[in-house]
Order: C-alpha cells, then structure tokens, then sequence
C-alpha cells in the first residue's frame, strides 16, 4: 500500500512539473547528446576527410550551409551570378533566403560574432520549436504521447543535430509549427505574421499554400457537419494567395537584382549539376525520376525496380497519410501539410544526400509515432533515433569525403 501511494505521489509530482521545464530538460539533454557525438566526430576526423585532421566542435557547427549563410551576413547576395568554367551559373548565395542570416548577424553583434550565434539562434529556435510541437499535439494525442514526440523531435533521429548548427532548419521549424498550430485553432491572423517569415528562411512555403488549398476544400466539403463562416472563407483564400505570393516573391526578387529572370531557378539547378551534369532547365518532378535513374546505376539495381520502389514508397505513404489510425489523430492540418510537402518535394527537389534533411519538415509526424503506449516501442525508438543521429554526424561530417557524404 505504501508503495503504490508513494508511486502515485511521484505520479502526481511529474505531472504537475511545468511543460517548458520538462521539455527544456529533455532539450538540454539532447542538446548535451548532439554535442557529445559532434565532439567524438571531430576526433575522428582525419586528412581525408573534408574537415582534416585539425576539425573542431566550432569547424563542424559552421561547415556546409552554415558557411554559405555566414556570407550572406558578411557580404550579401551578389548582383552578378557567378560562371563556371563551362559558363553556366555556379552555385551562389541566392539558393538561400535572408531571415536566418539577418538574426544571426543581428545576434552576432552582441555575442561575439557570427559562427558563435548561428547555433545559438538554431538552440533557441529549436526549444521554441519543441514547445510549440507540444502544444499543438498535446489536444490530439495526450500529454504523455506529445512529451514523447517532443523528446523524438529533440534527440531521434539523424537531423536531431540541425538544432545546433548553422543551419536555417530549426528556425523554419518553429515558423511552420506556429502556423500549424494558427490553423489548427484557427487562429488565422497569426498566418499573416508566421507565412512571410516562413516563406523567407527556407524554401518549402509553396507546400503551406497547396496544404490551405486542400484545408479549404476539406472544410467546404464538410461544411454542413461544421459550419464554415464567410470570415473563415476570406482567411484561408488570403493566407493561401500570401503564401503563393510570397513563395514566389524571391525568385522574382532574384531576377530583379541580378537582372536575370531566370537567376534563382539557374542557382538551384546549380547544385543538381554536380550529380546529373548539365539537362536543360527546370521541369517538375523531373528531378525526382533522374535522381531514380540515377541511385539505381550507382546501387547496381534495374531502373524498374528503383522506379517501382519509388511508387510503392508514395503508395505506402499515401495509406499512411490518409487511413493510418494514429496519424489521423493528429488532425487535418498536419495530415494536409505532410501531404503537401511530399508532393512538393516530388516536384522541385533533387533527392540525394541531403534527403534526410529535406524530410525534416514533416516532424510533426513524429506525434504519430508516439502515439503508442507501448514502454518498448517507444524506447526502441529513441535507441535507434540516437544511432542513427551518430551514423549521420559520422558519415556527413567525421569521414565524409564522397559526393555522396553531403549534409
């Protein structure tokens, strides 16, 4: 009798310790994992590496993108696109928006310079995004369940590290989750706030457009189960035409300052060109199916089946977005945006190294995952998100040193 009195006081006690402090724990010892397995990766990186034998904790944080928005602080974007050899337009600084940058700078200011508040902004950034994530989960699946998704978000998982480096993906997280959470309480002046910070940190705001696109649909089909005043109507056409607008606002903005139309479309296929050479211009979903041709060679399989794989991933994805019991408890706007995004990414994105990266957006779905009550499950999870964050910072950034070793 004691003891179970005594396991419900405890009970008792946790449930009424804070979320923040909770989920500012669970963060800060995330953070302090990422931190460790970045430590031991720069120890183990050796000449041939690209980060050389000399690689340290702050080399690693501001490696790769991080480098490209450290010069955008630094110099801007350029009003000439630069030429390679072949005078094609090389990789530059326009493939990346201005907002992660501009804080960091600001930041920088204060704190002792751009390298130490790029990752600073990332952390911040990431615990805001943590507790959002909870919030917005928290109503679906429970406390308990949402606390777990947060701890999934934090620490499982191989980009759990994007929460401490120079890089604009915790920041677009907490902007995309804030407007989530703006949909799914129907909060709609806040979209006019969080859509433009959005669309300005990373690319993927075309995806927030489709996703209100089909949330309008979804309502007006339902209209009569659940009343669809015209104030909502005006809202969600407004806040789509914003995020259209604003997701093509700085390709037009690129254009006008370097005078080339083209420019923004010319920079991004800049990168594809290292994998696939020079193919023409940019056609949606083309790159999805080169870069299926392409895997398919280098992994030694027929075409059909790297295409047939391919289908049956979208397949399976699809059934899962649509029919899957614990993904539809994380409500319509989650569902409509994971959805959106995939077909997004199908669309205008190249999938090779970086893919995990690119997957990133979908976080929310990690409420699904700890839908479960299962003590197994859930810890299973955590085991293999932690090795397979290590088998990341590993591959990317301790012994990287192939094409196929990019972040």
């Amino acid at each position: 009798m004691r003891n179970s009195a005594r396991t419900r006081s405890l009970r008792r006690a946790v449930v009424g310790i804070p979320p923040t402090a909770t989920i500012a724990l669970v963060y800060l010892l995330s953070r302090a994992v990422t931190t460790l397995f970045l430590v031991i990766a720069a120890e183990l990186s050796g000449p041939e590496s690209r980060f050389g034998a000399d690689a340290t904790l702050g080399s690693l944080t501001m490696g790769w993108d991080a480098q490209w928005y450290w010069l955008i602080a630094y110099s801007g974007y350029p009003t000439e696109l630069p030429l390679d050899a072949a005078g094609n337009v090389a990789e530059n600084a326009w493939a990346f928006m201005p907002v992660y940058p501009a804080v960091a700078d600001a930041l920088g200011r204060l704190v002792g310079g751009f390298p130490v508040a790029a990752p600073l902004v990332s952390a911040a950034a990431g615990y805001l995004a943590c507790l959002v994530l909870f919030a917005l989960l928290r109503a679906r699946i429970g406390r308990v369940a949402a606390m777990w998704a947060v701890v999934f978000f934090s620490t499982a998982g191989p980009m759990a590290a994007l929460f401490q480096l120079g890089y604009a993906e915790s920041l677009f997280l907490l902007w995309l989750l804030l407007a989530l959470f703006a949909v799914d309480r129907r909060r709609w002046w806040w979209l006019y706030l969080w859509i433009p910070l959005l669309a300005f940190t990373r690319p993927g705001v075309l995806a927030f457009a489709l996703m209100l696109a089909l949330y309008g649909v979804w309502r007006w089909v339902r209209r009569r189960r659940e009343p669809l005043a015209g104030s909502e109507i005006a809202h969600i056409v407004a806040a789509g035409l914003l995020a259209a607008a604003c997701g093509f606002a700085w390709p037009v903005i690129t254009g006008i300052v370097t005078g080339d139309p083209g420019a923004y479309l010319h920079t991004e296929l800049a990168w594809r060109r290292a994998w696939v050479g020079d193919h023409g211009g940019f056609v949606p979903f083309d790159g999805t199916v080169r870069a299926t041709l392409l895997w398919s060679g280098i992994w030694g399989i027929p075409v059909w089946v790297g295409l047939a794989g391919l289908a049956m991933i979208v397949v399976a994805v699809t059934l899962a977005l649509v029919a899957g019991r614990r993904v539809r408890r994380l409500g319509m706007p989650i569902r409509l945006w994971s959805a959106a995004y995939l077909i997004y990414l199908l669309a205008v994105f190249f999938p090779q190294s970086s893919t995990f990266r690119l997957l990133v957006p979908l976080s929310p779905l990690w409420g699904a995952v700890a839908a479960s009550r299962s003590w197994a499950w859930r810890s299973g999870v955590l085991i293999v998100g932690l090795v397979a964050q290590w088998w990341w910072i590993h591959e990317m950034y301790a012994v990287g040193s192939t094409f196929a070793q990019i972040p």
